[in-house]
């Protein structure tokens, strides 16, 4: 064990800054109204604070007893109200008839785009682009907040290790540093430098914490795991978040070692507040206040609102333990009244931040500019650049427009689907497919779906498909998932290519036809049964709005694919849950030791194997590694030089290496700095992502990359839940991905 010598530090200080970093600065003025406001508030109408309601999509008329709530301010907030004149009105009546003219905030789950949607999230991770990332995000509140919306949903910042889960289509992929640039990059973009800018809304990270580690992938399922792994690997992306002033927090449905975090103390309270000095309010996810019934931590609602209110949660979303419960639980003395100004001081902190006691009606003259030319131009880049080349069999792509192509499978032209999981808002009307794209060019091309949809397991349309293959030079297929196989509660155990697409793609290579795939989905998609049956694979995820004319451009050479993996892309489910910073084991596997399954010989003699970690039948390597991306030309990589062997603590290290585009077309690489810490006081991953630079270089064209890191970046929590770097040897990679690059090392002393 390295001798730890950075000063020891509490528990409650971990992760912590000595100031709050929050974008804003605490006005004294907001404090007073605000002591005032709640100074003249009944227990009935603090209550109302925390109550988050809805209004069913559907229904015609304001039911009267939901207007009366609002007239006796017994509602805080609403989510899901569309309808502008229900907006319009409820407003109204906080503002002019509620006792004390506190207004609403409302809330809507704009994820990736409200109406232009853009990437899913794990797409626009692949863009590994925090201005992107940030500008979709701008233009997604412009659009909403049209419609009265100041408050999002959004960003999800859950690590995902699984591919099987629905929801690692919202996430920001698997690497804790990837997450902490982006989800940055979200809040700034939702919320800017001025939460009271009326085209700007309130940011919520979420779900914290932890949701992506549910066992199995299976949503809302229990969440086992250390301290220190939640420190460092968990944590980081939402103190990000909070750092560039993260309005909200959500909290998950999961519990965490056996503690559901909607009534879990020691997270809401002591880290998220003592600890990262997050001062705006916490809301439950739908219904995960009384969820902690069905848990078996809560014996009745009564129970469940108690355990909430003592964990320091602010507002509950859609249940109503708080509205049944609270004022008996004070009574009682099991709640105090100081927990509940607590609560709704948090609460109208935001609602000034967002300037609503000075502007709480929407302003009716912005429309948003659904639609408009700059925001689909913004759409159609991050579709672009979210774009994964995965393979590219003797540089088919990009293709000619001269080619003659025939455009086959069932995601050629799905505008519904190729919006994604979460764009409850985007109209398919206005969704660009391929087919669409290629309508509107030069190509020679013809079209036959041969299934209808991503689960068919017809053959009807197969006779028709290959037919049209056979008079191309090259085949087109459109697979993956529809938009409904990916999110919230929508995870799967086999993730190939769901219905007869792996049939047909087989009933297609017999026309010895070279074979594009171009996959839009949530996950990313095994393909170990068909790899070898197409010349090339291209990742599009749900690409959105432009995705039909960002996948053109990149298949003909118009753009280039720019995307890199955020997650491990794995050979089978059964290597789930799989990520590249993983531990290194004390039989680490190897391709010299490791011995597949066909190969093992007739009555082998039990130890003859290896004996260390990997499958018999896929091995221990993804089918691609994260940080993995091909363009249309290639790079070299040479020259890695470290300024210095030895650093001292808070001593910067300068990395140099030179990049060349050895290729014959111009083109961009991301180049990937990482770290091993060798030997620890807990064991660390064999590698950690630590920098990474978007290159722009011609053909022949070489520039040298500087990287800087210091001790700082060394740092990680340890099992005495001290945070510090370690004396100690690091290895050090530059490359194109995690599974490739150029290696040094150094050493870290006092």
């Amino acid at each position: 064990m390295k001798k730890t010598t950075l000063l020891l530090i509490s528990i409650l200080t971990i992760l912590s800054c000595k100031e709050n970093k929050n974008v804003f600065i605490k006005d004294t003025t907001h404090q007073q109204k605000i002591e005032s406001i709640i100074s003249k508030m009944s227990l009935e109408e603090k209550i109302g604070q925390t109550n988050l309601r809805g209004v069913s999509s559907r229904a015609k008329v304001l039911p009267e007893d939901l207007k009366e709530s609002v007239r006796k301010g017994n509602v805080g907030a609403f989510l899901n109200i569309m309808n502008l004149e229900f907006v319009d009105e409820l407003q109204r009546i906080a503002v002019e008839e509620s006792p004390n003219g506190i207004p609403l905030i409302f809330g809507r789950d704009v994820i990736h785009g409200f109406k232009t949607i853009f990437p899913i999230p794990l797409g626009l991770a692949a863009t590994w682009n925090s201005k992107i990332v940030e500008k979709s995000s701008e233009i997604a509140a412009f659009e909403a907040s049209a419609t009265g919306i100041r408050w999002t949903f959004a960003p999800m910042l859950d690590i995902a290790r699984d591919s099987r889960w629905g929801r690692i289509a919202e996430s920001p992929g698997e690497d804790p540093y990837l997450a902490k640039i982006l989800g940055k990059a979200y809040v700034k973009g939702f919320q800017g430098d001025d939460l009271t800018n009326p085209y700007r809304i309130a940011a919520c990270a979420k779900h914290y914490i932890a949701y992506g580690a549910a066992i199995g992938g299976r949503d809302y399922n229990t969440v086992n795991l250390s301290e220190p792994l939640l420190r460092n690997i968990y944590l980081p992306p939402f103190k990000s978040a909070i750092d560039a002033g993260a309005a909200t927090v959500m909290s998950s449905f999961n519990e965490i070692n056996g503690i559901p975090a909607t009534g879990n103390k020691f997270l809401l309270k002591d880290v998220l507040r003592n600890e990262l000095n997050f001062d705006g309010f916490v809301v439950s996810d739908w219904d995960s206040v009384t969820e902690m019934i069905a848990h078996g931590y809560a014996s009745d609602e009564k129970h469940a609102g108690e355990l909430a209110a003592k964990a320091g949660l602010d507002m509950e979303m859609t249940s109503e333990a708080y509205e049944h419960h609270l004022k008996t639980l004070i009574n009682e003395k099991k709640i105090s009244i100081k927990e509940l100004n607590d609560f709704v001081r948090n609460i109208l902190r935001i609602k000034f931040r967002l300037g609503l006691f000075k502007n709480p009606h929407r302003n009716k003259n912005h429309t948003g500019d659904f639609y408009s030319e700059n925001h689909l131009k913004v759409a159609k880049k991050a579709a672009i650049e979210s774009t994964i080349l995965l393979k590219n069999n003797k540089f088919i792509l990009p293709l000619s427009e001269k080619t003659k192509v025939a455009i086959i499978g069932p995601l050629a032209d799905a505008p519904h689907e190729q919006l994604g999981t979460w764009s409850f808002d985007g109209e398919k009307e206005h969704t660009n497919t391929p087919l669409t794209a290629y309508k509107n060019s030069k190509v020679n091309f013809s079209f036959s779906k041969g299934l209808n949809y991503s689960r068919d397991a017809s053959k009807k349309g197969y006779k028709k498909a290959i037919r049209s293959a056979k008079k191309s030079d090259v085949i087109l297929f459109f697979g993956g998932e529809e938009a409904i196989l990916s999110g919230e509660a929508h995870s799967r155990a086999n993730i190939d290519l769901p219905g007869a697409q792996e049939e047909l793609i087989n009933e297609l290579a017999k026309t010895n036809k070279p074979i594009i795939l171009i996959i839009m989905a949530g996950r990313p998609i095994t393909l170990t049964n068909i790899i070898d049956k197409v010349d090339a694979v291209i990742m599009g995820w749900h690409p959105g709005t432009m995705g039909g004319e960002a996948l053109y451009e990149v298949i003909h050479g118009i753009s280039s694919p720019e995307g890199r993996l955020p997650v491990s892309w794995p050979k089978t489910a059964g290597q789930l849950p799989f990520f590249y910073n993983h531990k290194n084991t004390g039989r680490p596997a190897d391709s010299i030791s490791f011995i597949p399954m066909d190969k093992i010989p007739i009555a082998a003699w039990q130890s003859s194997l290896g004996n260390d970690s990997h499958y018999l039948d896929v091995g221990f390597t993804p089918h691609f590694p994260f940080g993995f991306g091909l363009t249309y030309t290639t790079f070299k990589y040479d020259n890695l030089s470290l300024s210095k062997k030895k650093i001292k603590f808070n001593e910067e290290l300068e990395i140099k290496t030179h990049i060349t585009n050895s290729g014959k077309k111009d083109g961009k690489e991301i180049v990937q700095l990482y770290i091993q810490d060798i030997v620890g006081s807990i064991t660390r991953p064999i590698k950690e992502l630590k920098r990474f630079k978007h290159v722009y270089l011609k053909s022949g064209e070489t520039k040298e990359i500087t990287f800087t890191i210091s001790s700082k970046d060394l740092e990680f929590v340890n099992h005495e839940l001290i945070k510090s770097a370690e004396e100690g040897k690091f290895n050090i990679w530059v490359g194109p991905n995690s599974a490739q690059g150029l290696k040094e090392t150094f050493y870290l002393k006092e």
